[in-house]
């Protein structure tokens, strides 16, 4: 019986990887085709260096396209994949990739606007939330996706920021080839994608938590039967108005997690004082669901 319980969820849980990998290839087709193409904006990672080149081999008439070169530029990030992260992430970037490719070549390219302005900010919007939307679900866009991950693990720097800082080159690129207000435009279009990216894709942002209670083991049971987090005690805390005896709580969660959090205060100590902030870096260990 747990058997097929876990074949079904495994099924389940491949199929909505196939589709947000499909949600994807449609959502960066429509950014490229009809916003960054006609804006002549260039996109972040990948995506904008394979744009970037399909610009370069059409003014030397070498018939080179961007789906093409960005399927390309992806394979040895597969490679990198395979061995750093692993097989079945891996097999669905492969697929995100492989979908996204044939989408930019049948997408139609729809001229809505070539205001270069609204190129940036819709382009971003768009491919931020397709991107964004995958990385929730665990699958990758491929490009910085897979360099970001790798990163992300080693430095604790989020998604979205480590894409900004390699797009950076792109930027550059961009402005020494096609002109630097056309650079401007495609910086704020990728700081536009990778804000969007972070609020999206919250599963890696750290939030430490400060709990005040005078009923520690229910609240501590509770926390633990809901999430897997550890939390340190400190005994013989004092409140300066009653002069009651308190305990603090103190652990770290993800944003993602923020909904749990609230609903095991709610069951073990509606009373409780409960103060969250960000983190700006964990040291030490601190759970992460693995990437396979």
């Amino acid at each position: 019986m747990f058997n097929d319980l876990e074949k079904m969820r495994r099924r389940h849980s491949n199929l909505s990887k196939l589709s947000m990998a499909f949600f994807y290839a449609i959502a960066v087709s429509i950014a490229l085709n009809f916003f960054w193409q006609p804006g002549k904006i260039y996109s972040s990672g990948v995506t904008g260096a394979a744009q970037v080149i399909a610009s370069i081999s059409e003014k030397v008439h070498i018939p080179l396209t961007t789906p093409i070169l960005y399927f390309a530029l992806n394979i040895p990030l597969f490679i990198l994949a395979w061995f750093k992260i692993g097989h079945h992430f891996t097999a669905f970037t492969f697929l995100a990739v492989l979908f996204s490719t044939i989408m930019m070549h049948l997408m139609p390219a729809v001229h809505i606007t070539n205001d270069p302005i609204v190129c940036a900010i819709f382009g971003g919007l768009i491919n931020g939330m397709g991107t964004g939307m995958a990385l929730k679900n665990n699958i990758s866009t491929g490009g910085l996706d897979i360099i970001g991950i790798i990163l992300r693990k080693k430095t604790g720097r989020s998604m979205g920021s480590i894409n900004i800082f390699f797009n950076l080159i792109i930027i550059i690129a961009a402005g020494f080839v096609f002109g630097w207000v056309h650079a401007l435009y495609s910086a704020m279009g990728i700081f536009i994608n990778g804000r969007v990216i972070d609020m999206v894709y919250t599963s890696h942002q750290r939030l430490q938590v400060m709990i005040i209670t005078n009923q520690p083991k229910k609240v501590i049971n509770e926390i633990q039967h809901s999430m897997r987090r550890g939390i340190t005690i400190v005994h013989d805390a004092e409140g300066a108005f009653k002069h009651e005896e308190k305990t603090i709580l103190f652990t770290v969660i993800s944003r993602y997690e923020m909904h749990d959090l609230s609903d095991a205060m709610y069951k073990s100590d509606p009373y409780a004082f409960v103060s969250i902030t960000e983190s700006f870096k964990v040291m030490g260990h601190f759970y992460e669901p693995k990437v396979e």
